[in-house]
């Protein structure tokens, strides 16, 4: 799998997708509707993106951009092959994959007026950065989720004192630092020990979801409909459990069997606990159906998407 994400004309989002897909994606480029692929690597890193676009009869049009607007570059090119070519290169890092091209510096307009500083009271900067940090710790956002949570979270009343331009640039700031100490994690994370488990789960016929639903009452009322119709049971976090996480108290999973029997719901807590082990992961649990199973020690090191 590539590195990347894929965004197409309709607004679908592919996270990992193979080289393959991604060909697919390119060649069937055309149609009414269908115009265009936005590639953006993994973790997302500010104004760093390739795409083509592409009319039924017309050349393809690729772009990438590596920053600035100044490194923003496009060229013309009249089949597939060299897009799909310049894009897997792009995507895998390639040395030299755009060698060859005739690249075009693209005029983006007149450069955007500067954002002014935040002004707001200290504490309520303290409080903002805060909270930011600690959703980028979870590892669920996204740039554009992390922005928009920075420009409505000191929103009271009438009074909106973060623009959007000025939550985008503190959110930008805060993701490059996360994305920064990432770099640092050697190794599988205990999410990803745990993305392992969950998976195995719902091979198994356990739905099976991470950080779903705000809230213990929303988790037990939704994950009925989130999964396969024939899934025998479930386990889930939710938001508040990943926080908690995230600040260093170990986690929380909820589980049970569809059916509402004690004894559905205790052996589909065995067989997650059995998963969790298998993933090398620490298990708490004293066997009894409504108490929920906890995982600590936990280092909660979450690898940002975007």
């Amino acid at each position: 799998m590539l590195a990347i994400t894929v965004q197409e004309n309709d607004g679908t989002r592919q996270v990992r997708v193979s080289e393959h897909a991604l060909e697919l994606l390119v060649r069937r480029l055309g149609a009414p509707g269908d115009n265009f692929v936005v590639v953006e690597r993994i973790p997302d890193l500010p104004d760093v993106f390739i795409q083509v676009w592409h009319d039924e009869g017309g050349d393809y049009r690729l772009e990438h951009r590596d920053g600035a607007a100044d490194r923003h570059f496009a060229v013309p090119l009249d089949g597939p092959d060299a897009v799909i070519a310049a894009m897997t290169g792009w995507a895998r890092r390639a040395p030299g994959w755009g060698d060859g091209l005739d690249w075009q510096l693209l005029d983006t307009g007149p450069a955007p007026e500067p954002v002014p500083p935040l002004d707001v009271p200290p504490d309520d900067r303290r409080v903002l950065e805060e909270r930011l940090r600690l959703t980028l710790a979870c590892g669920y956002t996204t740039r554009a989720g992390l922005a928009e949570q920075a420009q409505d979270y000191l929103v009271s009343g009438d009074r909106r004192p973060v623009s959007r331009e000025q939550a985008e640039q503190l959110a930008d700031r805060l993701w490059l630092e996360r994305v920064g100490e990432q770099t640092g994690w050697v190794g599988e994370t205990d999410p990803e020990r745990l993305a392992r488990a969950f998976a195995a789960l719902e091979e198994s016929g356990i739905t099976a979801r991470e950080h779903f639903t705000c809230c213990h009452s929303c988790g037990e009322s939704e994950i009925g409909g989130a999964g396969a119709p024939d899934a025998r049971g479930f386990v889930y976090f939710h938001y508040q459990c990943t926080e908690s996480a995230a600040e260093g108290h170990g986690l929380s999973l909820y589980y049970g069997g569809f059916d509402g029997s004690p004894l559905t719901t205790t052996a589909v807590g065995h067989e997650v606990v059995a998963a969790l082990k298998d993933a090398g992961l620490p298990a708490v649990w004293n066997g009894e159906p409504s108490e929920a199973i906890e995982i600590h020690p936990l280092l909660w090191r979450r690898r940002l998407v975007g």
